[in-house]
């Protein structure tokens, strides 16, 4: 299931038990050249500097395991795109928990996340409004307002938003295998390189797999 646009990858990993039940989905910058003129400048927040180039949205799981994709001209993902990520990596396997940074506390995504029997981890974010929730995460707020058997203790929440800095590792294993520096010249042409960048690192992780080795190593033993 391959389109141009966002990118379901995770079908091989999911059929060889390679995706455990915990999702993080994440957006990163991708450097272009500056010959690129499709390419712009734009400010990632985390690094606190601007950069030339794209950005892609991505959800991975394991053991720096990709599972569906976005290239976009911006590192910050709009909420169609994110919609669109999670639908994607959801049509591959269904987890247990999805995990997102605050830029992720989106009402249509949690409700979509829970409608699907997954639990939703992202950080509440009381933006602007004048009377704030006494929650931590949004999803404390729409399981209160949707559902009266299900209760879930902030400490669980905490441990397992502990856990999305694995879609950061991923990040970095995909970099390794090109996707941090485009080269390619155009918009479809540097979106093809990231896509094969990820589709690298899939490769990566399952061969060392069937070698019996940890499909979390982000090279090959030769």
């Amino acid at each position: 299931m391959l389109h141009l646009g966002s990118q379901p990858l995770g079908a091989p990993a999911a059929a060889r038990g390679l995706l455990d039940s915990t999702y993080s989905i994440d957006s990163t910058h991708i450097e272009a050249i500056q010959h690129n003129d499709a390419a712009s400048w734009n400010y990632d927040p985390t690094a606190e500097e601007y950069y030339y180039g794209f950005g892609c949205t991505l959800v991975s799981t394991g053991a720096k395991i990709p599972i569906a994709a976005e290239f976009t001209q911006a590192k910050q993902a709009d909420q169609e795109t994110a919609m669109r990520v999670t639908r994607d990596a959801l049509a591959v396997d269904t987890p247990v928990w999805m995990l997102g940074d605050s830029a992720y506390d989106i009402l249509d995504w949690h409700d979509h996340l829970l409608a699907a029997g997954v639990v939703p981890v992202a950080p509440y974010n009381p933006r602007n409004t004048d009377d704030p929730k006494d929650i931590e995460y949004r999803v404390e707020d729409r399981i209160e307002e949707h559902s009266e058997d299900v209760q879930l203790k902030q400490s669980i929440l905490d441990e397992t938003y502990n856990h999305r800095t694995g879609v950061e590792r991923t990040n970095d294993a995909v970099k390794g295998c090109g996707l941090g520096h485009v080269r390619a010249r155009g918009r479809v042409h540097a979106r093809t390189e990231v896509f094969l960048a990820l589709c690298l690192r899939l490769v990566v992780a399952i061969t060392n797999f069937e070698r019996e080795d940890d499909p979390g190593r982000e090279k090959l033993k030769l």
